[in-house]
């Protein structure tokens, strides 16, 4: 398959049976999935939801090519050209993940937005570093509320102190998030809105691991 690579990298939210949101994947998996017949496509359509399985959805791609195509990350294979769809059930699965978000670097940079909890500013990833509230000579842990983001300059004159002791202070407490920091972030652009319908205030707390 030729594929555009942005297009098998965009995100879908996968639902069980009863249209909870359990995780997220690529959409190399999600297309795996409906190849298989083991999930269908969820489209939020004028509020309302229209179920699609994967022929279907192919044979609207050309009324979303030509009408809805900025709402959609795209895929090109020799036969056809297809819409990412952004939110797929299975079929035959109807628990619950009962996990926690997790505590790594990824979602400690998501929650702080890649942004220097010290002085307030934004960097690249790969300009920011992680920094112990409480340092570790003092006892600090590698928890949710004693990791932070911090560029390098803010890092280097923290050292080995604390931000009262550096004379520095945070922008916002370290908090642990209740619900997965990356989907927050996805949630803030339209091309994840339909996302919000699904992701009810009493699932939270799992953990949409990305991957």
């Amino acid at each position: 398959m030729t594929a555009l690579a942005s297009g098998l990298d965009a995100r879908v939210l996968v639902l069980n049976r009863l249209y909870g949101a359990i995780r997220v994947v690529d959409a190399r998996r999600a297309f795996t999935l409906l190849c298989k017949q083991v999930a269908e496509i969820v489209s939020v359509e004028n509020g309302t939801y229209v179920n699609y399985s994967l022929q279907t959805w192919a044979e609207a791609a050309e009324f979303q090519r030509e009408f809805e195509h900025e709402q959609h990350d795209w895929i090109r294979t020799p036969r056809l050209v297809i819409a990412v769809p952004k939110i797929i059930r299975l079929l035959g699965y109807d628990r619950f993940p009962r996990e926690q978000v997790k505590l790594n670097r990824r979602n400690i940079y998501a929650r702080d937005g890649n942004r220097c909890q010290y002085c307030g500013k934004h960097f690249a990833t790969k300009e920011l570093t992680l920094d112990h509230v409480v340092p570790r000579v003092q006892g600090g842990l590698n928890t949710w509320d004693n990791l932070v983001c911090a560029c390098v300059k803010c890092n280097a004159r923290k050292g080995g102190r604390t931000p009262s002791e550096a004379g520095i202070r945070l922008i916002r407490p370290a908090v642990r998030p209740k619900r997965n920091p990356a989907i927050a972030m996805r949630l803030g652009s339209p091309k994840y809105q339909s996302w919000k319908a699904f992701l009810d205030e009493a699932y939270w707390t799992i953990d949409l691991s990305e991957g």
